[in-house]
């Protein structure tokens, strides 16, 4: 039985991975690595973070980007986005370097057994741990407006669902959404001779600044000082001191994890838009009906009757909720045992442990608990310190019996107050 599962291979499960081995752990890793940025992501886009705060984290930080880039002959500069796929190829080489060799099977099930936890691949194979570590990246918790439920596949898909856009050249296509992913994917389309246009709730698209020089004088880094998320100390916080967001009220967490660093496009992209793509703000989709192979888009504006849109696909890049009914890979008894919030979003202890003594989780399902880091790859290295530190934990505390693991809400309240509280940074 091992000592740790970590099921994902993105850059939050390869993180874990490496402290955890580190640690002297017995760990083991599912997924194909980093999936999501090899099979989900346009050619052509790129990271909106910059490269100095999209580092894998390894407990000897020897494998940073900047270090892959310097080996392969690239740049790895502040304010010079970095592409996708060079993100991917680096994603892959940190697992080579830092991490125990990764199982990429798909896992299909995880619940519980006798002393730990019994991962089931989709080949059928049955392997144990102690303790599982979910670090299932965005996929799950893929979002789509209701209004466009009742589309077919050929009709709608999520931004998130295209490696490529080929297959959109020379038709006609509606982007729902305002964000970076809205606009850099009707960018792409339309320099490929897509006809493109972006429908948005918002009144108004927000767009990032250019960031400011890394070396600046005193007064202004004082007043708004570099941090993982952009500039600012309010980003700051949110970058560097996710423990000390854990410690906020719990609806004051749950207020910004919805609504800080809402939707806004990269600088660089700001011209690709304004240029070739037609926006349409303060437009929301009420109805969508299939007529002739067409979709038929009825919208209203400023909350009366709006325009009707025909087109041949949607595509809805309307982000991401990370709910606990949305884990499906979990077993029903151990996902219908997690403490949520109001929103459905599972509780995380200060070591990232769930309600379910022993489970772990990972990446965007804790930013309820941790805050507006944990939806970006800044947030992966005190994901991993803490988490293995949890997890090191709950291996000394043994194995629970079944009606330990099934306690309410005491239960997790009392292994809070167990924990020595580390600093806010640690």
């Amino acid at each position: 039985m091992y000592d740790l599962l970590v099921v994902g291979a993105g850059p939050y499960g390869l993180s874990i991975a490496s402290h955890a081995a580190d640690a002297g752990l017995d760990v083991r890793v599912f997924g194909r690595p980093m999936a999501s940025w090899r099979d989900h992501m346009p050619r052509g886009m790129f990271l909106k973070s910059e490269p100095w705060a999209s580092n894998l984290s390894d407990p000897r930080r020897r494998y940073g980007l900047a270090a892959y880039c310097e080996r392969g002959g690239m740049r790895a500069r502040h304010g010079e986005p970095i592409s996708v796929e060079t993100f991917a190829s680096y994603g892959l080489w940190f697992a080579r370097h830092a991490v125990p060799d990764v199982d990429e099977r798909m896992v299909a099930s995880v619940g519980a057994c006798r002393g730990g936890f019994e991962v089931v691949t989709d080949d059928g194979q049955a392997v144990r741990g102690r303790t599982v570590a979910l670090a299932v990246g965005v996929m799950p918790f893929v979002e789509i407006p209701s209004a466009l439920h009742g589309l077919a596949a050929e009709h709608v898909s999520h931004s998130s669902h295209h490696r490529d856009l080929d297959r959109f050249r020379d038709r006609d296509v509606t982007v729902i959404g305002g964000g970076q992913a809205a606009l850099e994917t009707a960018a792409l389309l339309a320099e490929q001779g897509t006809r493109v246009r972006v429908l948005a709730r918002s009144r108004r698209l927000s767009w990032n600044s250019v960031p400011p020089a890394w070396k600046r004088p005193w007064w202004e880094s004082a007043r708004a000082p570099h941090s993982g998320l952009g500039c600012g100390w309010r980003n700051w916080f949110y970058a560097e001191v996710p423990g000390g967001f854990r410690r906020l009220p719990e609806a004051t967490r749950a207020r910004v994890s919805a609504s800080a660093l809402g939707p806004a496009g990269a600088w660089w992209v700001r011209d690709r838009v304004e240029s070739r793509v037609e926006v349409l703000l303060d437009h929301e989709v009420v109805t969508a009906s299939v007529a002739a192979g067409r979709v038929r888009l009825a919208t209203v504006r400023n909350a009366s009757g709006g325009p009707d849109f025909d087109t041949d696909h949607v595509i809805a890049a309307t982000g991401f909720k990370a709910t606990s009914a949305r884990l499906g890979l979990l077993a029903p008894d151990v996902r219908g045992s997690l403490e949520v919030n109001a929103a459905d979003e599972p509780y995380a202890t200060v070591e990232f442990e769930s309600s379910y003594p022993g489970l772990f989780l990972a990446g965007l399902v804790t930013a309820s608990s941790f805050g507006p880091a944990m939806r970006f790859v800044h947030g992966a290295s005190f994901t991993a310190r803490r988490l293995v530190r949890g997890v090191r934990r709950s291996l000394r505390r043994g194995p629970l019996d079944a009606h330990d693991r099934q306690a309410p809400s005491g239960n997790l309240a009392s292994r809070e107050l167990d924990q020595v509280m580390p600093s806010a940074n640690g």
